[in-house]
């Protein structure tokens, strides 16, 4: 849900910066805009896949846990045990900052506490994919891959095929079939 984005790339952050492990964090605080409390507050315990994407325990879980939260990610742990319990050490407190820029800048901060008592804080004013902190080539490239090889809708080279063709796009007098079948 991108209710749950800004936190889950503060919280990322963070981690990187201070080379922490999903088993570190003792406490992960999301300040966060009324509308994701409204959105996600509900969803404490998923149930399902797509539950489990609206909420920010346990995407902040998965992205403490792998470094991201795709769709494999989702699929195969959000019901593990590790991730329910690092899930139930995340919350969301209103923010004022947070709330009074929603919509127009969607900022992540989060406050964690670590398993030693440090207290730490993360912020973010553009989560990735947003338009001042857009995909990279290379991002877009293997999203690109990861969505088809988990699809089954083509295989990694002829997805690749399909990309190197596609970057070149803009030089195109017509638009054609992009995978062969």
């Amino acid at each position: 849900c991108r209710h749950t984005h800004p936190a889950a790339d503060a919280l990322l952050q963070l981690m990187q910066a201070h080379h922490l492990k999903a088993g570190e964090l003792a406490r992960v605080v999301t300040h966060v805009h009324q509308g994701a409390i409204d959105v996600l507050g509900p969803v404490t315990n998923p149930a399902t896949v797509h539950q489990s994407k609206f909420s920010m325990g346990t995407v902040l879980a998965l992205v403490a846990r792998f470094g991201y939260a795709g769709l494999a990610e989702f699929d195969q742990h959000f019901d593990d045990a590790a991730t329910r319990e690092l899930r139930d050490r995340v919350s969301m407190e209103l923010d004022a900052e947070v709330d009074h820029a929603y919509p127009r800048r969607w900022i992540g901060k989060v406050t964690v506490t670590t398993m030693d008592g440090r207290v730490l804080h993360g912020h973010v004013d553009d989560p990735k994919g947003d338009p001042g902190n857009t995909l990279s080539r290379d991002e877009i490239t293997a999203k690109a891959l990861r969505l088809a090889t988990y699809s089954g809708a083509a295989s990694p080279a002829d997805m690749q095929i399909a990309l190197d063709r596609l970057w070149t796009v803009a030089q195109w007098t017509k638009v054609g079939s992009l995978l062969s079948r």
